[in-house]
């Protein structure tokens, strides 16, 4: 008898694994596997099969019941909180990380952070971030993505009110401080020394994204982060991001001051939206130990005609290391740290 041939014995029989949307649903009534793992790879084979989103034409509504039920099942089996299960990943709903205009920042397993909205109502901002990093990371230069968080999956969960969220899962970033909180440390100003690293890096941010199209829309110290050990930094929140020539969606009012004239008059924004905002990120953290030449460098960034500042965040960086060497000589690295304060996990 061939190998082709040869009759499948009853034990791989009752064993075998799911491989359609209907062998999934005669598999849901069944006990999960006592071994852990195998478990977990169960639970999310059926996942996978059972999700409204991958279910055969016509099947929708039968697959959501099912997808419901084992959600439930698997709560039962692993005794363990709610769990948000996606066609392509499985994320245990852990404890808050942190709390932001639009959303808030929960654990979802040891490399992931759900960005949850408070409102249904912001779900089009959430679309926005997961499209714009999208475009960052697929169509914008390699080189740079570390400036902007990874986007996992981005996907829509009904919470148990019944209401539609869209929620974007990101890459979670260890070791990293906000501006606010660099500013908050050093009250009477940080030594423009130090602050020079971060306002490079944050105009190699821009300079990135506006090369692929996208105005961030909300450089803000909340959504600036950095990495003291590294002298790293990421941008962070692309809620409110927008392409060049179009209005910035919405405005975080507490910090209205802070934004140049188009945003506030809902006009066209361009990459001259951001220079401004972050020029004025970096101006609070100096505070009253602004140098004078920098003072007028940070005054041409900020000019209220939005035609008149500076649009190009690459030379602009040229023109700023120039206005560095001539006050401090030659770049060197300095070490900077972060005492008493905990880095956002």
């Amino acid at each position: 008898m061939t190998a082709a041939a040869r009759p499948t014995s009853p034990r791989s029989t009752t064993t075998r694994r799911p491989r359609t949307f209907d062998e999934a649903l005669a598999a849901l009534g069944r006990p999960f596997p006592s071994d852990a793992a195998e478990a977990a790879r169960h639970y999310r084979r059926l996942a996978r099969l059972l999700h409204p989103d991958t279910a055969p034409a016509g099947r929708a509504e039968e697959a959501e019941a099912a997808f419901v039920r084992l959600t439930g099942q698997w709560r039962l089996h692993t005794g363990d909180g709610p769990v948000l299960t996606t066609a392509r990943g499985t994320y245990p709903l852990g404890r808050v990380l942190a709390t932001g205009d639009l959303a808030v920042l929960r654990a979802g397993g040891p490399d992931t952070v759900l960005k949850i909205p408070r409102r249904s109502a912001d779900n089009d901002l959430m679309e926005r971030e997961a499209d714009a990093l999208t475009r960052l990371h697929t169509v914008a230069d390699a080189r740079h993505r570390g400036y902007a968080p990874r986007l996992v999956e981005s996907f829509r969960h009904r919470g148990p009110d019944g209401t539609e969220r869209r929620v974007n899962a990101l890459q979670r970033l260890r070791g990293f401080h906000t501006l606010a909180e660099v500013r908050a440390l050093h009250p009477g100003g940080l030594d423009p020394r130090d602050a020079a690293w971060m306002w490079r890096r944050l105009l190699v941010a821009l300079g990135w994204a506006h090369r692929a199209g996208i105005v961030h829309g909300a450089v803000l110290p909340e959504h600036v982060l950095i990495h003291p050990a590294k002298h790293g930094l990421v941008l962070v929140d692309w809620c409110y991001s927008t392409e060049r020539g179009a209005a910035v969606p919405a405005l975080v009012e507490r910090h209205r001051a802070l934004y140049p004239p188009e945003v506030t008059g809902r006009r066209p924004a361009t990459e001259a939206t951001d220079i401004h905002l972050a020029s004025r990120c970096v101006e609070q953290l100096m505070g009253d130990r602004v140098p004078k030449p920098l003072r007028a460098f940070l005054r041409g960034c900020t000019l209220p005609s939005e035609a008149r500042r500076p649009h190009d965040a690459w030379r602009l960086l040229a023109e700023l290391d120039e206005a560095l060497e001539g006050l401090y000589g030659p770049r060197t690295f300095r070490p900077f740290t972060m005492p008493g304060t905990r880095t956002h996990t």
